[in-house]
């Protein structure tokens, strides 16, 4: 993404539990449009990273910046509010609920005058924006009155993520979108994740599935033991030096 300014940037961030050092000196850099994969064995710091850049967890030391202001989080409800939208391995849906009322949920919208002063709903005007918002990244439902129990894996994580980026303004975050999905399934996530691309986000795509992250990804972060190790275009991998770079035997071969 040469010649396009930061998005939303992690300088020197550091981050420990007790005598776990989770994060060491973290440089991380995510642009508009981009989809920036963070790929790492168990452990390497990836899910810690996440719950930084989302205002989880403030970090020990470094600092954060978001179009090129600082940035201090002191819950992730700042980070919502700035347009960071995240969403981890457990999509957070309410499968009693329609998929209207889930792309809402806590955002709901009131009906107007005397009955939306009384906590009535516009219910109607949510089912018609949330059906909007999810065609508008491919997430094609015959109704929005559905209930999400009533979907497949692949079409309620795919709800997940259309709400995410429905109301992301500015960066998602995405940690293990695909996991436990079969193939056509996982497509259907990763078209979404296109879509919001397209849209301008920046992504940032934690994932276990290497293929998935070669086919989406346009820059890949190799984290080993809480350090970047690798930061480079996706062309510069396939499947073998991304699996090496993961795990340090790359570098021990001769």
């Amino acid at each position: 993404m040469a010649g396009q300014a930061v998005l939303y940037e992690a300088v020197n961030v550091s981050k420990s539990y007790g005598s776990v050092e989770a994060l060491i000196d973290v440089n991380v850099q995510l642009h508009a449009g981009e989809v920036l994969g963070l790929v790492g064995d168990n452990g390497a710091g990836k899910s810690t990273l996440v719950k930084v850049l989302s205002g989880v967890h403030p970090p020990d030391s470094g600092k954060l910046f978001l179009e090129g202001r600082e940035r201090r989080w002191s819950s992730p409800h700042d980070a919502l509010a700035e347009g960071i939208e995240t969403l981890y391995q457990d999509t957070g849906l309410a499968p009693h609920l329609t998929i209207g009322a889930n792309v809402f949920l806590g955002r709901e919208l009131l009906r107007p005058g005397l009955l939306g002063r009384l906590g009535f709903m516009a219910q109607r005007e949510m089912e018609r924006a949330a059906l909007h918002e999810l065609a508008q990244v491919g997430v094609e439902v015959k109704g929005s009155r559905k209930t999400v129990s009533d979907l497949s894996g692949g079409q309620r994580q795919a709800v997940a993520i259309g709400r995410a980026v429905a109301w992301a303004r500015k960066v998602l975050l995405l940690d293990e979108p695909t996991n436990h999905l079969g193939a056509r399934q996982a497509l259907e996530v990763l078209n979404v994740i296109r879509a919001a691309r397209d849209r301008g986000l920046g992504v940032i795509f934690i994932s276990h599935t290497l293929p998935h992250v070669l086919q989406i990804c346009d820059r890949i972060v190799v984290l080993r033991l809480g350090r970047v190790v690798r930061d480079a275009s996706t062309s510069e991998f396939d499947a073998e030096s991304l699996l090496g770079t993961i795990t340090g035997l790359l570098e021990k071969s001769p």
